[in-house]
């Protein structure tokens, strides 16, 4: 029987009605897309937004006044211990990787292992998500297997190597910078490398801006070796450097929010901005006219309290400041709950997940302290053949909102600092009377406790270290 045409058009309407619904939600449900911004050295004192007096960062306070920035958020002291919480979302002494190793520059097999170790990347992958990383890693060496990077879930990569012991060239990560892509390594002449790695992020997001992104930014910046920057050449005083650098993250910082917002995807991306520890004891900055020693490798405030801001105008609240407690181990449960994954069953964590603080459901996160652990070169045991921890138990601290306890490597409480009054940490509370410290104290002491008598060893099974100090082909 013949429809009538008015009857079709009601129909049509209906279909299209419904067509259209099935997409809003679609888009309403689709997984964010997450971006981590990782910069390499650089404590609160040199970022506008928390006080710096010393140096101007117009694009990341403005990320900061658009979204939400944490006031108590660690990372570990040194590079290595940070990079492998936050990939793993467990503290050192669980993952093993306590202390700095320089994988392609000392080699002897240590390695991070994707055998051993999960990472965040490869889960979301593993659920739909493009993936890409860009600029630095150093816990792998690309010579031994230059399709690592896929295998701790990055469809995408363009990083500097690291310094790759045999292989002069490698050193370079500023100006013709040594990098790897699947395309193999070599040297970008008359190039920046912090203009390849983020091009490459800006060319990986247009390409896939219809799906699902997670993009993870290690940058290099603003790491020594100190250099001068495209925005600021041929200036010469280590200091100037240094701040033409922090400069330069803050113009890269604007260069990937314009593209998240000129692809239309502001509504859809969570930004995470942070860094892996504080900024190098050569460096003195200021907050509110106060002078800050860099405190890399330290575990005062300025070496493991970290500038953390987050950014998504469709699901982050704007200008909220909060003293919620987080640290990097955070990261990989907070990522999985934003997209949607389920953590697997045979997986350990020691981070939580503040998702429902980040996207407005909740004022504070669950955690009642936060953790720092690591730093200084690792060692190699000659009898295991293996690298290993310098201390069977390394030193740490634990903090609550207000108090921050010292643990040396002997596991005994040495330090104890009110950070609301005194955030210098000068004067040391270990042995006070008061009822309030006291009880700050033995909360904090339960909660060291609870950690292994001894620290693991990191995880991998050895690779065949390179001959001669020669690179492979």
């Amino acid at each position: 029987m013949r429809v009538p045409r008015l009857h079709r058009i009601l129909l049509l309407t209906i279909v299209i009605g419904i067509f259209c619904g099935d997409m809003r939600s679609y888009a309403a449900e689709r997984s964010p897309n997450i971006i981590l911004i990782l910069l390499d050295d650089l404590g609160k004192e040199w970022i506008g937004c928390y006080g710096a007096s010393d140096i101007d960062t117009p694009h990341i306070d403005a990320l900061a006044s658009q979204g939400m920035k944490f006031e108590n958020a660690y990372s570990m002291p040194q590079c290595t211990p940070t990079r492998a919480c936050l990939l793993t979302g467990q503290y050192p002494y669980r993952n093993g990787w306590i202390n700095h190793w320089d994988v392609p520059r000392w080699g002897r097999g240590c390695h991070f292992d994707p055998r051993h170790n999960l990472t965040f990347a490869r889960l979301l992958r593993e659920h739909g998500y493009r993936t890409c990383i860009a600029g630095k890693w150093q816990i792998n060496d690309f010579r031994d297997d230059p399709a690592i990077l896929q295998k701790h879930g990055f469809d995408a990569y363009c990083m500097w190597t690291g310094y790759e012991r045999g292989n002069p060239p490698s050193d370079k990560r500023y100006w013709n910078p040594y990098i790897h892509t699947s395309e193999g390594s070599r040297t970008y002449s008359d190039r920046f490398g912090p203009d390849v790695y983020s091009d490459f992020i800006v060319d990986f997001m247009k390409a896939n801006q219809d799906h699902p992104m997670l993009v993870y930014f290690p940058m290099c910046l603003p790491h020594g070796p100190l250099t001068d920057t495209p925005a600021d050449p041929g200036i010469t005083a280590p200091l100037m450097k240094h701040k033409a650098m922090v400069r330069y993250i803050d113009l890269i910082t604007e260069k990937l929010v314009t593209t998240v917002n000129d692809l239309g995807l502001s509504n859809d991306t969570i930004i995470v901005w942070t860094t892996d520890n504080g900024t190098s004891g050569r460096m003195r900055g200021k907050i509110n006219g106060r002078e800050i020693r860099g405190a890399k490798g330290r575990s005062n405030e300025p070496g493991v309290c970290q500038p953390f801001i987050v950014w998504g105008p469709g699901q982050v609240p704007a200008n909220v400041t909060t003293d919620a407690l987080v640290d990097v181990s955070d990261l990989f449960p907070t990522f999985l709950e934003l997209a949607g994954v389920p953590i697997p069953s045979e997986v350990t964590l020691d981070g939580q997940s503040f998702a429902p603080l980040i996207t407005g459901q909740v004022q504070d996160s669950p955690r009642s302290w936060i953790m720092a652990m690591g730093g200084q070169a690792g060692r190699f045991d000659e009898e295991s053949q293996r690298v290993a921890p310098v201390f069977e138990y390394r030193d740490r601290v634990i903090r609550n909102k207000r108090y921050k306890l010292g643990i040396d490597t002997s596991r005994r409480a040495v330090t104890l600092f009110d950070l609301k009054n005194d955030p210098a940490e000068q004067d040391n509370l270990i042995d006070s009377t008061l009822p309030e410290v006291i009880a700050a104290k033995e909360s904090l002491l339960r909660v060291a406790e609870t950690f292994p008598e001894k620290d693991g060893w990191p995880r991998y099974d050895p690779v065949e270290p390179l001959k001669d100090n020669q690179p492979k082909p």
